[in-house]
């Protein structure tokens, strides 16, 4: 219920609620200032509500609508100007709460909004039995509905037992059925099992006589494969053979046939040059000249001992690369770290080889060069130089191991050149026929340029 505080009977605007304002009447309320708003003037507006001018009204009870009570409940001077415009919409329900006798016939909603903008005396009991009235609405509106629920639901429940015994009886029917034919499918499945034991049995046999006919099959074929094996085997073995004895036939003969006609075409060579250094006549030889005697102006033994060379002397290189079809063998790395190991390897490669170019050029001689791969952290691209041949050793292979093959495919006879510091290379290729030269002496020889 309302009470009045503050002021004497007659002034409504001292009255003031106890209670929230219920939501039916604060909705018609907001709407009650939305509708006004059209007719005030801007500047007549809260300076809260000016943003909302331009709203319509049903946007504007939307979105203004607690700004709107707000305004209308602590603006007196708005309030006032919103009751005006209501007294002009709504003359007969304004005088009639003016009376102080509204129309009974008016919803108590909106008779409670009216009043509670227009502030007549006793407005606040106004507003209090609208806000009961509308509970009491509300409260036989739910009544209403909920007796009209229960009776929707007795319905169902009636609808739903009849349909529950429609359907026991129909279910029970249909289990009778269902048992009658059940018992029929037992004997019937009486006799399948009786049928599919003696399959069963039947198949076992089969099945047996089935294993024993595959055992002994695989076991044939089991025989044939390992025969047939065997016979591939031991053919491919004669094949194997057959092949290896024909590669090596051939390879004999090629690489004999190259030794042999390279060592006659070194046999040619030193014969054609003795015969230029001795610039023999081509007279016969008469046999005084056979004995052995020392002729006036001819050098001793002792004088040729006194001509010859130190085996630093680079001349000596000279001599060597002179013979017919002389092949020099350089232990690269070996000389380059010799001569001037503060380079890094890859100018080291390029200043030796292009030095051996030039001393291939200038002698005619074969020359190969041979690196440690043992060295390389990656495979090496380069163009081997004109009159030389470049080798770098395999994983696994040294490059002292790579020369001493190289010496040893070449023919008995042919002169061939090692040079290398390495005293366990010196000595291997000494036994091997070959002419082991220090790498100073090579260096202080391609020096001279």
């Amino acid at each position: 219920m309302a009470e009045t505080r503050g002021g004497g009977p007659g002034d409504g605007a001292a009255e003031v609620l106890d209670r929230p304002l219920p939501d039916g009447v604060r909705r018609r309320v907001v709407q009650i200032v939305s509708d006004s708003f059209g007719a005030l003037t801007f500047g007549e507006l809260p300076a809260q509500l000016r943003q909302y001018a331009r709203f319509t009204p049903s946007r504007r009870a939307k979105f203004a609508g607690n700004a709107m009570a707000a305004a209308l409940e602590t603006d007196p001077l708005f309030r006032q100007r919103v009751g005006d415009k209501f007294k002009e919409a709504q003359p007969e329900l304004s005088a009639a709460l003016d009376s102080g006798s509204p129309p009974p016939a008016a919803d108590p909603l909106d008779v409670a909004a009216a009043a509670y903008v227009l502030r007549p005396p006793g407005w606040v009991k106004l507003v209090a039995a609208a806000g009961e009235e509308a509970q009491r609405a509300d409260a036989e509106r739910a009544d209403e509905e909920s007796r009209a629920e229960l009776e929707r639901l007795r319905a169902e429940l009636a609808a739903a037992r009849e349909q529950s015994r429609a359907d026991t009886d129909r279910l029970r029917a249909e289990l009778d059925a269902a048992r009658r034919e059940a018992e029929s499918l037992h004997r019937r499945l009486r006799a399948a099992h009786s049928d599919v034991k003696r399959g069963e049995a039947a198949l076992r046999k089969a099945r047996g006589e089935l294993e024993a006919a595959r055992a002994e099959g695989q076991a044939q074929v089991s025989a044939a494969e390992s025969e047939t094996r065997r016979l591939k085997a031991r053919l491919g073995e004669a094949e194997a053979a057959l092949e290896a004895a024909r590669r090596t036939a051939r390879e004999g003969r090629s690489v004999e046939d190259m030794r042999v006609r390279l060592l006659l075409d070194t046999v040619l060579d030193a014969a054609q040059g003795l015969r230029r250094e001795l610039a023999l006549p081509p007279v016969s030889v008469r046999p005084a000249e056979t004995v052995d005697a020392l002729e006036p102006g001819r050098m001793t033994p002792k004088d040729i001992a006194a001509r010859a060379l130190s085996e630093h002397d680079p001349a000596i290189l000279d001599q060597l690369l002179a013979l017919p079809q002389a092949h020099l063998v350089v232990d690269g790395y070996n000389v380059t770290k010799t001569g001037y190991p503060q380079m890094p390897l890859e100018k080291q490669r390029l200043r030796l080889l292009g030095q051996l170019s030039q001393l291939a050029a200038q002698t005619g001689a074969e020359v190969t060069c041979v690196f440690d791969g043992a060295e390389l952290v990656a495979p090496v691209l380069l163009a081997p130089p004109r009159g030389v041949r470049v080798l770098f050793s395999k994983p696994g292979v040294t490059a002292d191991e790579l020369i001493r093959q190289l010496v040893r495919a070449e023919p008995p006879g042919r002169p061939v050149i090692v040079a290398s510091t390495d005293r366990e290379v010196a000595d291997g290729v000494a036994k091997a026929g070959a002419r082991p030269v220090a790498s100073v002496v090579l260096l202080k020889r391609l020096s001279r340029g």
